[in-house]
């Protein structure tokens, strides 16, 4: 702690100054910077003294009011909407793909029903539309498709 005041006490003219300062005698240690500025271009350069590359673009897009997502999400949303075949679970509406969530991890239609707030008649068409959509003969279907595709653990 004694280093840590001793740097910004020689640089509190700057935070820029105390920032690059701090990196080079801890690199890994975390910063918290304060500021009175509002300008975007200034936390920029505070990002670029501290932060990777990955982060600095983002928040650069962000600040412009653009959106930003990351090369793997690209990649992976480029593969999904390139692929011609769907798998079973997203054949599902979003409230049948919670339920179905619900049975692979093993709770009762009485307990999905009281988590999400809705009949325990209603957990049972869904689980109905379950079967007919997914080709599906029982709860150990279910279970095991889920565990497959990694939608639980």
């Amino acid at each position: 702690m004694k280093l840590l005041f001793s740097i910004f006490q020689c640089s509190a003219k700057n935070g820029l100054v105390a920032l690059k300062e701090l990196k080079i005698v801890k690199p890994k240690l975390p910063v918290l910077m304060l500021s009175i500025y509002s300008e975007g271009q200034y936390a920029v350069r505070v990002l670029q003294a501290s932060a990777s590359e990955e982060l600095v673009k983002t928040v650069e897009k962000i600040y412009l009011g653009q959106k930003y997502i990351t090369t793997s999400l690209a990649e992976k949303l480029a593969d999904f909407s390139t692929r011609g075949d769907k798998l079973a679970h997203e054949n599902l509406s979003i409230r049948e793909f919670e339920v179905f969530k619900m049975i692979a991890s093993g709770k009762t239609f009485k307990e999905i029903a009281e988590e999400l707030l809705i009949s325990v008649k209603t957990v049972s068409t869904s689980n109905t539309k379950i079967y007919e959509k997914m080709n599906f003969e029982s709860r150990s279907d279910i279970i095991s498709y889920a565990i497959k595709n990694k939608l639980i653990e």
